[in-house]
């Protein structure tokens, strides 16, 4: 598999079930929230699920490794993510389990087809327009900022491809909660559960995991805080079970 690799790349360990991925420095590595969002998303038996924005596939091959579900699809705009993601899934014989398509979020329910999947999620780019520093790389720019799909365009496409009752999970910003909220409430998908993810315990929260219904009754549960460190800097005894380093 090693002569699969393109300059530039390397292979990284995923610590469950024996399975790697290949990433690009230069270009978007995952971080800490896609292995959140893997943890906090389930995908039962028989259920399809969709991630949108996949990058280099991190989320349906960390799906696949959690779930029992029956078929995990992967779509992203930037081919050279497509690319490095379907190698990913060759190299991890997943070719029967995982799909990789390369196309737009924004057409993604033509793409697909409505009511097509159990399941989807995403980890989007949180940050408006020219919000937060402008990174002169272009794929880190596109993975980072909404400048190729906004927020509107995820929900109004997921509230679309959602079989009825069909759930929605994302990772996001707690600064946008506000407008996450309404917005997926407008769109269809009721939010129903919600854990915001503090980096320390006494520092204000920088991500929030999501999970929505598709054609929900308005009821939502707020999980207890997910604490990423322990004071001293490691990971806390949670996080090392999520992380698979328990």
């Amino acid at each position: 598999m090693m002569n699969s690799l393109k300059p530039n790349e390397r292979l990284d360990d995923l610590m469950i079930k024996g399975y790697e991925i290949i990433q690009s420095p230069g270009r978007f590595c995952f971080g800490m929230d896609a292995i959140l969002l893997s943890s906090f998303a389930t995908v039962k038996k028989n259920e399809t699920a969709l991630d949108l924005g996949s990058g280099t596939g991190i989320l349906p091959i960390l799906l696949e490794a959690k779930n029992e579900g029956a078929h995990y699809t992967g779509l992203e705009i930037q081919e050279e993510s497509a690319d490095m993601a379907r190698r990913s899934v060759r190299h991890n014989h997943l070719q029967d389990k995982v799909d990789i398509i390369t196309g737009d979020i924004k057409e993604a329910s033509a793409i697909f087809g409505a009511a097509s999947f159990h399941v989807i999620t995403t980890n989007p780019p949180y940050m408006i327009g020219d919000h937060g520093l402008k990174n002169e790389n272009e794929a880190l720019y596109i993975a980072r900022h909404e400048v190729l799909c906004t927020l509107d365009d995820i929900l109004r496409e997921s509230a679309r491809l959602l079989k009825p009752k069909g759930r929605f999970y994302m990772i996001h910003r707690p600064f946008r909660l506000p407008e996450i909220l309404s917005k997926m409430t407008a769109a269809g998908i009721e939010p129903k559960r919600m854990r915001l993810v503090y980096p320390f315990v006494d520092k204000e929260p920088n991500m929030v995991l999501l999970e929505g219904l598709r054609g929900g009754n308005p009821r939502m549960k707020v999980e207890p805080p997910l604490i990423s460190y322990e004071q001293d800097g490691k990971y806390t005894e949670e996080m090392m079970k999520i992380y698979g380093m328990d």
